[in-house]
């Protein structure tokens, strides 16, 4: 697949070329970013996770005919993880310990944990998030990225020490936020649908 750039209002909307279809496969929160004027990546990332969940919580289909695409960060980045597959890290396992250490150390507790507050099962947590989650989870990867990458890490326990750093940091930010609003940012809210109850005649 070809990936290129688009232009639209002077903002940069990633696209992947399908061969075998013969079409265009756009970024939905690169569209989302200029349809909404919003600058900041991860909050236009957050808008649609919202979005989507909301829409899907409503019975539309529109989101299921939306597939994901590993598409390169718009400042020439890759995704987080593919910083550990190029050091070392690739097993699933060994990805699925790192992501819980990190999730762990900043919500203070689990992803599965996390999952059972939320009433979820088989549920991806992440698109249950509330904007408060979604953020402080980004938070600790990009401090755990940025640990990493300036300490050169490679190995499992390496990458471990880095996801508790950087995990720490989302951490105290949390500790801060709620000391001041009262509030708990790990939360029970999910975007599941409302279970449909049978009416008694």
């Amino acid at each position: 697949m070809d990936k290129q750039l688009v232009v639209f209002e002077d903002k940069q909307i990633r696209r992947v070329w399908d061969e075998l279809r013969e079409e265009w496969h756009f970024s939905v929160i690169d569209i989302i970013a200029v349809l909404v004027g919003q600058v900041d990546f991860q909050l236009a990332r957050n808008y649609w996770k919202v979005l989507k969940n909301r829409l899907t919580k409503e019975g539309s289909e529109v989101v299921t005919k939306c597939n994901r695409l590993k598409l390169i960060a718009t400042d020439g980045k890759s995704r987080f993880t593919d910083y550990w597959k190029n050091h070392e890290i690739t097993k699933e396992q060994e990805y699925a310990i790192l992501t819980n250490i990190i999730h762990s150390e900043w919500a203070d507790v689990s992803v599965s944990q996390h999952k059972k507050i939320k009433g979820l099962k088989s549920q991806n947590l992440r698109d249950h998030m509330t904007d408060a989650e979604l953020i402080f989870t980004a938070l600790a990867e990009l401090s755990t990225r940025e640990i990493a990458q300036t300490g050169e890490a490679t190995d499992m326990r390496e990458n471990a020490q880095a996801g508790k750093q950087g995990g720490k940091i989302a951490k105290n930010a949390r500790v801060a936020l709620e000391s001041k609003t009262g509030k708990k940012v790990v939360s029970p809210i999910n975007y599941l649908a409302p279970r449909k109850t049978k009416r008694i005649e």
